[in-house]
């Protein structure tokens, strides 16, 4: 008999360890295990984890004895090799540890642990009839244990779990439940798993017979006139005639767009058995079907940005397209995902916000029809599991070869006429999602977009890893040979500077497409209105007649304001005390909704007082005001007006970014008040007024980065303005009509915002010309920090010198109860980056082994924002 090998597996740990961790392989696991694929471990004392397998081999650790492994969860590897450099790179390069990079990528749905608790899906019923999608007789003898467990105890833990079976583990038993979607992890019920469903009309299989069907028209006729026009909207909507079809599915919503107030047809109807009408699912896999709407061609400039692009592409990796709000951008993204799925490759498509893709997935959907998915973190962990797994190698067939996927209750094959075709899944060659999409397991990625690429919100703040999902793209797409677009109508200066220098290709569309004009902007000096007691509380004369006009013309009014709530403070007026939060070092922020005022750092939050804590007068008043302040005094203004606010408050819920823009487009809103939320790139056609309500309080920001992002949002928030067929109009109101940023966005001179903001980097030693990294230190005691941050940073200069500022308090110095330091790294472009690195991680290992020190804790934020 032949000796069998010992193999050893190098797994990562879903913890902030330094290290992958060695484990052995059972005899009868040798064949299966692999790399990328999730098995269950025991570290520590009885702790079990999901861990994945990073490296196989044959050399036992010498500093421990290596534990069995306890099972191995997956037949095939969830993550692939590509991902794992990824992976490396984010550790080395965001100085933090590989578990927390894992942590970030991986779905939830994914790690389990023994102290995870489940639940039953709020959708699963158990029933001993059959009658349920999933019943009894689906279940394993194990599986029907836990069931019933938990209709006792409504919750478990795996822990619990393993009791109830009597063995070590039953990873692979949750694991077959959680894909029967039997029960769920307990995180998930933030978002419940709510499938998108939508009502689907067809003719009746006893209309097939065309006398038949010209019979029933006559009669509606003469009869039924609604019913008549829903009908023909029906045939017209579905191409009856010309593609001979008497199945063919049609959106309800898109027959109630043709004719106007036909429910209650369309509902008769289906009574008569003349329709059929069902709703089905419209999975998070797939969009609605194309409108069969053609794709714009390109125009001159167009054509000739894309030509400029490809040219690039044969000699550089990363292009920046800097092209004006409105130049047409999207139409140049369009035609190159085209070049590259023929080619039989994957696009991955980043936004920086969940809003903008609610417009972008309908433009892509009507060109791409089902090869579009979306990922974002919106989505609970069911749907992200469910995409995730898509785009690794597309869904499972079933026994006789036929996808298949459920749509509502039902089930269907890929190619029935059962239901409409373009539910069926079908492999994603193209990905639209915000940051957390750069994690998926693409295979074969051909080119990578990053739309708005400038925006802050690609950058992950907390927890670790602190990454740029920009520059982190332009590495993955290293990794697969592909090409990156960058695009913008406001390039950030690193990446200007970049294209500037020769690294990166430059293309600049200079124009709006379609020859429509740059909005006119218009400045108001709101010290001076003030002065003359002009001001209708935070509304300029000239402000309140543009609003009075479009609402005329019925036209829409978006009004900016970079700050949510209804107020900032609450203030005494006898002596100016302030409510501040119990747990950090800020005034609390008064939310109408609610009476309340709340902390925008820990959620703190307490009922307004009804007197001061200090004086004990009655008299607070509000000073400061925020979006939702703007929003009811626009209802005193403008009584008729339908006014919605967009910020943080109002989009939490999984579908409220989509209500608030489809409402916007619909014409359903008049006034859109909002945060930075209003300025990234969505597209309204009827926007004829923007108006900046307070352009100072971007531009008195203490960072270096203030002036920059001041253009960058004004800019952008202007560019909502004019489209189509108008020139649109801006208004910004400032106490300081002549600063040299808000003359920038008036002249629309991005290159002199550029070219004064690169010569006072240079001369005070930051980026493009230094590198950044920022060192945080967080500690409950302040005297223990002071001493700590002291200690770090003297240990610090005594290598780097003059490279290290600090250590100093933040602007908010203490959150949650801890207080915080931080201390800044600036290193030359021409200094190893590594090198320094390693000293700050030696200078942390020695700190962190001084007992006074152990519990302070220590963050790394590499190219901070």
């Amino acid at each position: 008999m032949a000796e069998r090998s010992t193999w050893f597996v190098d797994v990562i740990l879903p913890l902030s360890l330094p290290n992958l961790y060695t484990y052995r392989v059972p005899y009868e696991l040798n064949d299966a295990v692999k790399s990328g694929q999730r098995v269950v471990v025991q570290f520590g004392k009885s702790k079990l984890y999901t861990a994945l397998v990073r490296t196989i081999h044959s050399v036992p650790p010498k500093q421990y004895e290596a534990k069995y492994l306890h099972s191995i969860l997956d037949d095939k590897p969830i993550v692939n090799e590509r991902q794992m450099q990824l992976w490396d790179w984010m550790a080395s390069y965001y100085m933090c540890n590989i578990g927390e990079v894992m942590n970030a990528a991986l779905p939830s749905g994914f790690k389990l642990s023994s102290e995870t608790k489940i639940i039953l899906d709020p959708g699963y019923e158990s029933a001993e009839d059959g009658s349920q999608k999933i019943n009894y007789k689906d279940l394993s003898d194990k599986e029907y244990l836990i069931v019933e467990a938990l209709e006792l105890r409504n919750i478990i833990t795996l822990n619990e779990a393993a009791e109830i079976l009597e063995q070590k583990t039953v990873y692979p038993v949750i694991k077959s439940l959680l894909e029967k979607r039997v029960v769920i992890v307990q995180e998930e019920l933030k978002e419940r798993y709510k499938p998108r469903v939508q009502a689907f009309v067809r003719l009746n299989d006893s209309m097939k017979n065309e006398g038949k069907l010209k019979e029933v028209l006559d009669k509606l006729e003469k009869k039924a006139g609604k019913q008549m026009d829903a009908m023909l909207a029906y045939i017209k909507l579905s191409g009856l005639y010309e593609k001979g079809q008497s199945t063919a599915w049609v959106k309800k919503t898109d027959l109630l767009k043709v004719v106007e107030g036909a429910e209650s047809a369309i509902k008769a109807l289906a009574k008569k058995n003349i329709f059929d009408m069902e709703e089905f699912e419209v999975g998070r896999l797939v969009g609605n079907k194309s409108n069969g709407s053609k794709q714009k061609s390109l125009n001159n400039e167009q054509q000739e940005g894309l030509l400029k692009i490809n040219k690039h592409f044969e000699t550089k990796d990363v292009v920046l397209l800097h092209g004006v709000t409105s130049s047409g951008k999207t139409e140049i993204y369009i035609k190159l995902i085209e070049e590259i799925l023929r080619q039989g490759k994957q696009v991955l498509y980043l936004l920086p916000e969940i809003a903008l893709t609610t417009q972008i997935i309908n433009r892509l959907q009507n060109v791409f029809d089902d090869k579009v998915g979306v990922y974002h973190s919106k989505f609970n962990e069911n749907e992200r599991v469910e995409i995730w797994n898509k785009v690794l190698g597309g869904k499972k067939k079933s026994e006789d070869g036929s996808r298949e996927t459920e749509v509502g209750s039902r089930k269907f094959e890929e190619e029935s006429e059962e239901s409409p075709s373009s539910l069926a899944p079908r492999p994603l060659s193209l990905i639209l999602g915000a940051r957390s999409s750069l994690f998926l397991p693409f295979n074969n990625l051909g080119l990578i977009i990053v739309d708005e690429e400038h925006d802050t919100s690609y950058k992950q703040f907390d927890p670790a890893p602190r990454y740029n999902a920009r520059d982190s793209a332009i590495f993955l797409a290293q990794v697969h040979k592909a090409k990156v677009l960058l695009g913008s109508a406001t390039p950030s200066l690193e990446s200007y500077y970049n294209a500037q220098t020769g690294k990166y290709g430059l293309v600049e569309l200079l124009q709006r497409h379609g020859g429509v004009q740059m909005p006119e902007i218009q400045l108001v000096d709101i010290k001076e209105a003030t002065r003359k007691k002009m001001m209708k509380s935070h509304f300029s004369p000239q402000l309140l007649e543009a609003v009075e006009l479009a609402l005329k013309n019925k036209e829409q009014v978006i009004l900016f304001q970079n700050r949510r709530g209804f107020s900032p403070v609450i203030e005494c007026d006898a002596c100016a005390w302030t409510p501040q939060c119990k747990n950090c070092d800020v005034s609390l922020t008064y939310h109408k909704t609610g009476n309340q005022l709340r902390c925008h750092y820990c959620g703190y939050n307490i009922s307004v007082p009804a007197k001061c804590e200090a004086c004990g007068d009655t008299n607070l008043k509000t000073k400061g005001f925020g979006t939702e302040k703007i929003e009811e005094e626009l209802g005193i203004y403008f009584p008729a007006a339908r006014v919605s606010r967009m910020d943080l408050d109002t989009t939490r819920t999984k579908y409220a970014h989509r209500q608030l823009i489809s409402d916007f487009e619909d014409r359903n809103i008049d006034i859109l008040v909002g945060t930075q939320m209003v300025t990234k790139g969505l597209d309204f056609d009827n926007v004829a007024l923007v108006g900046i309500l307070n352009a100072d309080s971007m531009l008195n920001f203490p960072d270096f980065r203030s002036f920059e992002r001041s253009y960058q949002l004004m800019a952008q928030v202007s560019g909502r303005a004019g489209r189509k067929d108008k020139r649109g109009k801006v208004i910004i109101q400032t106490y300081n009509p002549g600063h040299a940023i808000i003359n920038d966005v008036v002249h629309n001179n991005y290159l002199s915002m550029y070219t004064s903001q690169l010569l006072d980097r240079k001369n005070f030693n930051y980026p493009p010309f230094y590198r950044l990294i920022e060192l945080t230190l967080k500690f409950k005691d302040m005297d223990v920090l002071n001493e700590g941050a002291k200690v770090v940073a003297a240990k610090l200069r005594e290598q780097l010198g003059k490279r290290i500022l600090g250590p100093e308090f933040p602007l908010v110095a203490r959150v949650r109860n801890e207080y915080l330091k931080a201390i800044m790294v600036k290193v030359e472009r021409e200094t190893s980056i590594a090198s320094v690195k390693k000293i700050i991680n030696e200078v942390f290992v020695d700190f962190k082994s001084q007992p006074a020190f152990k519990q302070v804790k220590l963050h790394v934020d590499v190219d901070p924002l």
